[in-house]
């Protein structure tokens, strides 16, 4: 088990001298660098305090017996330290002082309120909440809890102890220890400000750690498959069955839009014929629960047709059989490799792929955030890519007008 460095030291203050001309004696502890200062009601002249000893030095009766106080306080502290670590309770300089006071309250935990918090997310999964969710908060609780074993040598740590030193160096521990990128690192903080504020709201903590602190998200380079590649994918013949249901998969999400948990979910009941014979996918997201309205094209019609009755889909009522995602992004691999596409390809690539070929082929942001069950037409955005081809056309009509 981690000891803690702890230290307890006896001063005095000699700005704040009282009405009788005394400085007042107070206590520091000090446990792994956080200080608490406890007041014990003492004082002595400045002339017979020995700031090396820690003590007062007059031989009078009355320095004697603050002398014995002081050791009485100092055995008081010591006593209260030793249970606390025989009970294998969290020690921080914040809990010394109010356990010195008698405030013996257990203060409400980070980690402690942190696990609660996702006990009930993941009673509401499939609900309210989806597994990426639940996971990336879990995800959270036990970077936490390395980052105060390795930085502050203790298992968890009350709310009220949180300051704005704890959350930056959280944030470079994420960085540094988990080589998380910024925008990964971002998300992370952002779970912690929710509990954070949850305890704000709940009175458990007084002040606000994040207050001056801003998050800022890098945009991202997002891979994608050009028209070429993708028709490279499809027309590639196949004879082991596994790669052919993933390089389907990939399509199907590829020219409908749909995240890899939408489409492993996709059932039946979610494809429908309107009145002009046209079939369509009308389904909520499981990330979000926004309804995507998506018209299908020939292909994807025909790969539903081609699984309606394949085992897997038959046992599960779905559409596709659909692997789980890691296995579906290895196989993905071998499939570039066999295709010779020198891009790292992952099931969420189809998504993207879907938006920058729509945008290319002049299909309008909006209706394309309506497909992708965006609400906000900047997260559309972000998928969005605009083609070397298309400005290349666009250009065009210029390059007609200023020819020479």
């Amino acid at each position: 088990m981690d000891r803690n460095y702890f230290s307890i030291l006896f001063f005095i203050k000699k700005s704040k001298l009282l009405k009788n001309g005394e400085a007042p004696i107070c206590l520091r502890i000090t446990i792994n660098g956080q200080r608490a200062e406890v007041q014990i009601k003492r004082s002595v002249e400045i002339s017979q305090w020995n700031s090396n000893k820690e003590c007062a030095i007059g031989k009078e009766r009355k320095h004697q017996e603050l002398n014995h106080y002081l050791e009485t306080v100092r055995t008081k502290v010591l006593r209260i330290h030793r249970e606390l670590e025989q009970d294998g309770k969290p020690i921080t300089a914040e809990i010394l002082k109010r356990h010195f006071y008698g405030e013996n309250e257990s203060p409400k935990m980070l980690l402690e309120v942190f696990r609660e918090h996702n006990k009930k997310y993941r009673e509401l999964l499939d609900k309210d909440v989806v597994l990426g969710t639940v996971l990336r908060y879990e995800r959270t609780v036990r970077y936490l809890e390395e980052f105060m074993k390795e930085k502050y040598r203790f298992s968890d740590i009350p709310l009220k102890d949180i300051n704005q030193e704890f959350v930056k160096e959280f944030e470079h521990f994420i960085k540094a220890e988990k080589d998380c990128a910024q925008n990964a690192t971002v998300k992370y903080l952002k779970n912690l400000k929710k509990i954070i504020r949850n305890a704000l709201v709940n009175k458990w903590m007084d002040d606000d750690p994040f207050v001056e602190i801003r998050f800022h998200q890098t945009a991202s380079n997002r891979e994608f498959l050009t028209e070429e590649e993708l028709n490279k994918l499809i027309e590639k013949e196949f004879t082991i069955p596994r790669m052919e249901v993933v390089r389907d998969i990939f399509v199907f999400c590829s020219l409908t839009g749909l995240a890899f948990t939408d489409v492993q979910h996709l059932k039946p009941e979610h494809i429908f014929r309107d009145m002009d014979g046209s079939y369509w996918i009308r389904k909520t997201r499981e990330k979000t629960d926004n309804m995507c309205n998506i018209p299908l094209l020939d292909l994807p019609m025909k790969l539903i047709q081609k699984y309606q009755n394949h085992p897997e889909c038959v046992r599960k009522g779905v559409v596709m059989p659909v692997p789980c995602n890691q296995r579906c992004n290895s196989y993905l691999k071998e499939i570039a490799d066999v295709c010779g596409i020198q891009k790292t390809l992952t099931t969420h690539i189809a998504r993207h792929t879907f938006a920058c070929l729509a945008i290319a082929n002049k299909v309008s942001t909006e209706s394309i955030a309506k497909m992708l069950g965006h609400t906000d037409i900047r997260t559309t955005k972000i998928y969005a890519r605009i083609l070397d081809r298309t400005v290349a056309d666009e250009m065009q009509i210029l390059r007609g007008k200023f020819s020479v």
